[in-house]
Formats: structure tokens, C-alpha cells, sequence
């Protein structure tokens, strides 16, 4: 004889079966009445996986390319270095410029501002620092999202001084020491801020820059890093200096 108990369990064993057999049955009715647009929307998600794929492989494919071919120019360039101002190669060197600055207009991040940073060292061997200054804010603007950014506004900052476009040098500097990618030479680039704006005859200014060091980049100065160190001590200087 069954139990009270084995009644009551039997008997939800028999109402989840039915339960189960009814959901099963409506998900079938479901898919039969909307087989076709089931199909379609798992097409259209298979082809947009495969298209994601392909599209990660060809662009993994473009970058190997693109690295490959800035390598080439790069080792052409090394070459040419020490011929940049030579007249017997200066058809080498215009012919490595119009390579490198149709490269770099054909591509982008990395190996675009490798270019551009190629083109501008180029330009600054033949002492033409407005074609340089160019370049380097180019390279900038290209490798904004790599390591090679700071260093090219830190170069245009050069660049822009060296034809007496102080305040576009400020900017640049400032640029360069705001940068997301930090910037190895950060304190000479921010002693160099408060210096052009001595040179501007803007005291207030030069000593905020100066002052900015010393808060800036604490953890540089140790024993341990001179050269970081004599940045430090000389905007020490130069803001004693200006406050007496």
C-alpha cells in the first residue's frame, strides 16, 4: 500500500511530467511557427562572427605589414644619416622623403608616426625646421595612442625654438608633459616650459612652471637618477633666483 506521502510525491511527479511535456510541446510550436526568423537572425549572427574574425585577422595581417615596411625605411634612413646635408646623395634623400611621406599618409598609429618622426629628423639634419616642426606635430598627432607621442612634441617644441616660435614651443612642451604616455625626459621637459616663458620675460609664469617641477616629479629625484636630479636643483635655482 502506498503512504499519504508517496501519494502526494507521485502525484507532483505526474504534474511536473504534464508541466514538461506542455513546455516542451508550446517551444516546439515555437520554433515551427518562427523557424525562418530563428534561421535568419542565426545566420546573421554566424556572419557577423566570422566577419569580426576576419576582420581582426586582416588588420593583425595590415599592422605585421605596416611594422615590416617602417623597419625598411628605417634602415634606409640609418644609411643616409650621416649623408643628410651631402649633395651627391641629397636625390637619395629627397627620394627616402617622398617614400617615407607617402607611406605615412597610407597608414596609421604606430607605424604612420615612425614615419612622420623619420621625415622630421630628415628635415631637422637639413636644418628646415618648418617642414620639421610639421612633421613632428604629424608623428604627434598619429601616435597619439603609443609611446612616440610625447617624444614628437617634445622634438616640435625644439623645433618651433629653434625659429623663435616661443609660445607654439610652450605648447607643445606642455602637451608633451600632459601626455597619457609619460615621457622619460619629463623634468627637462617641464624645466624647459618655465625657461621659454623666462625668455618671454613672464616671470609668474616661469616660476609656476618651475614650481610645477619640483611637485610633479618628487619621485624622480633620488640618488639613484642624476640627471633627474639636476633638473630638479636647477629649477630650485632659477625660482630663488627670480624671487629675490
Amino acid at each position: 500500500m502506498q503512504s499519504g506521502n508517496e501519494k502526494i510525491s507521485l502525484s507532483k511527479s505526474h504534474d511536473a511530467a504534464k508541466d514538461s511535456g506542455f513546455s516542451s510541446e508550446k517551444l516546439n510550436e515555437f520554433f515551427s511557427k518562427n523557424r525562418k526568423g530563428i534561421l535568419v537572425i542565426t545566420g546573421v549572427v554566424i556572419f557577423l562572427l566570422i566577419g569580426l574574425i576576419a576582420f581582426f585577422v586582416i588588420s593583425d595581417n595590415l599592422e605585421k605589414k605596416a611594422i615590416a615596411g617602417i623597419e625598411e625605411l628605417n634602415e634606409k634612413y640609418e644609411e643616409l644619416y650621416y649623408n643628410i646635408n651631402d649633395d651627391e646623395h641629397s636625390a637619395e634623400v629627397n627620394s627616402l622623403l617622398a617614400e617615407l611621406e607617402t607611406f605615412a599618409g597610407n597608414k596609421k598609429g604606430f607605424a604612420a608616426s615612425k614615419a612622420w618622426s623619420l621625415t622630421a629628423s630628415i628635415h631637422s639634419g637639413r636644418e628646415d625646421f618648418s617642414k620639421a616642426e610639421e612633421a613632428w606635430v604629424k608623428s604627434a598627432q598619429t601616435g597619439e595612442k603609443t609611446y612616440l607621442g610625447p617624444i614628437a612634441y617634445f622634438q616640435a617644441a625644439i623645433a618651433a625654438e629653434k625659429q623663435n616660435r616661443l609660445e607654439k614651443a610652450i605648447e607643445y612642451l606642455t602637451k608633451c608633459t600632459s601626455h597619457s604616455f609619460e615621457f622619460p625626459d619629463g623634468p627637462r621637459a617641464q624645466f624647459n616650459i618655465g625657461r621659454l616663458y623666462e625668455q618671454l620675460g613672464n616671470k609668474p609664469l616661469a616660476i609656476e612652471a618651475y614650481r610645477a617641477l619640483l611637485l610633479n616629479y618628487q619621485w624622480e629625484y633620488d640618488t639613484m637618477n642624476p640627471v633627474n636630479l639636476f633638473w630638479h636643483n636647477l629649477a630650485r635655482d632659477r625660482i630663488i633666483i627670480l624671487e629675490i
